[in-house]
């Protein structure tokens, strides 16, 4: 693969194996955008609010609060697809989306960011629609999460962004605000997402995704995440979606969300797409659960886990293994009985948490692919 055919790739591949992914091209976007990325997921809108001083365990009966409150174009495909525009030249958003009054508001957004448009509207259908409320006021870049989920947006809503432009730092990430990152006693909110469970997305069929064969067949990477799976008809279309890319060769790269997906769907739904992906980004806590692996509790248990790893997952992916206190501070870059890097991921107390997950996975794919066009990715298919 030559990215994008501008014959610079030695010297970025070079800066790739020199380095882990947040050191180049780190976290902030390339200094030289390149490589074509289609993004298959969620697109979704999203309502969401504070309630500063409101718990809900202390909520007993009906009750009207005035807190901020925004409306946002939401969803996995959405904004990772945000991310990518900052490391690709050419990002495109491939999923299915409702025929209402929200249609064009989505649109417009996919535009705004300068993100090609290949969703597939269900005529008559309504946009999936999420609902989040987030109790006693937390900020997402003041304190670190209790665990990994939150950071890396979890829910099918995921990292969601304003129709607005978003200046940098600003926090639309999961409904946390609040200048401190914590409720007056110093307790951190409590997120609840309701997700609407008949969206557009979960009906993306295997004959649209291959209408879009020619975009993806074109593309260097090909991004995808588990949410797909969920459903029967998306799962299915998720798979199409992967075999039209294994066969002209564009790079797979898939995200094991949710990270309760082993309470969702059994291994076997998974690993179709597990075996068939080049590169599988995932939680330690998650995978393990997921192939009833134990649960490692630290950076000696992930390694102990790797010959496991191997002999329940047939193929080649790079893992891109996530662990430590919150499932996210470092990563494990593996591949069938080697480890090929381990770096932090630069997640902590000081690092702005909005959009951590999309922008961390967007730099790695970056990464690897600089790797692959300049022949320095050890052990490729």
């Amino acid at each position: 693969m030559t990215g994008d055919g501008t014959g610079a790739a030695s010297s970025p591949g070079g800066r790739a194996a020199a380095s882990a992914p947040v050191l180049w091209p780190g976290l902030d976007g390339a200094a030289q955008r390149r490589f074509r990325l289609v993004v298959l997921g969620d697109v979704m809108i999203e309502a969401r609010a504070d309630l500063p001083g409101v718990r809900f365990a202390d909520v007993a009966a009906d009750r009207l609060a005035y807190a901020p409150a925004r409306a946002v174009v939401a969803g996995t495909a959405v904004n990772m697809a945000r991310c990518a525009t900052g490391y690709f030249r050419r990002v495109a958003v491939l999923g299915k989306i409702g025929d209402d009054a929200f249609t064009p508001v989505i649109r417009r957004e996919l535009r705004r960011m300068g993100v090609r448009d290949l969703l597939c509207v269900e005529p008559g259908a309504p946009n999936g629609v999420a609902m989040m409320l987030r109790d006693g006021a937390a900020h997402p870049d003041a304190v670190p999460p209790a665990d990994g989920r939150e950071a890396a947006g979890d829910g099918p809503a995921g990292r969601a962004a304003d129709w607005r432009a978003e200046p940098p730092g600003d926090n639309r990430e999961d409904g946390r605000g609040g200048p401190t990152g914590q409720g007056a006693d110093g307790r951190r909110g409590v997120r609840l997402l309701v997700v609407d469970d008949q969206g557009p997305g979960r009906r993306l069929t295997e004959s649209e995704v291959r209408r879009a064969g020619r975009a993806i067949r074109h593309a260097d990477a090909l991004f995808a995440d588990g949410y797909a799976l969920l459903a029967p008809v998306s799962r299915a279309a998720l798979r199409a979606a992967v075999q039209v890319a294994r066969e002209a060769g564009t790079l797979v790269a898939f995200d094991l969300v949710p990270h309760d997906i082993d309470r969702r769907l059994p291994a076997a739904e998974a690993m179709p797409v597990l075996e068939a992906a080049d590169v599988v980004i995932t939680e330690v806590p998650t995978l393990a659960r997921l192939l009833g692996l134990p649960v490692p509790c630290d950076a000696a248990g992930v390694r102990e886990m790797l010959p496991a790893l191997d002999r329940t997952v047939r193929g080649r992916p790079l893992w891109l293994l996530r662990h430590g206190p919150s499932a996210l501070e470092d990563v494990v870059a593996y591949r069938r009985e080697h480890v090929l890097m381990e770096y932090p991921s630069g997640y902590g107390p000081r690092v702005r948490r909005t959009g951590f997950g999309d922008r961390l996975a967007a730099g790695e794919l970056y990464w690897w692919l600089s790797l692959r066009s300049s022949g320095g990715a050890p052990g490729s298919r």
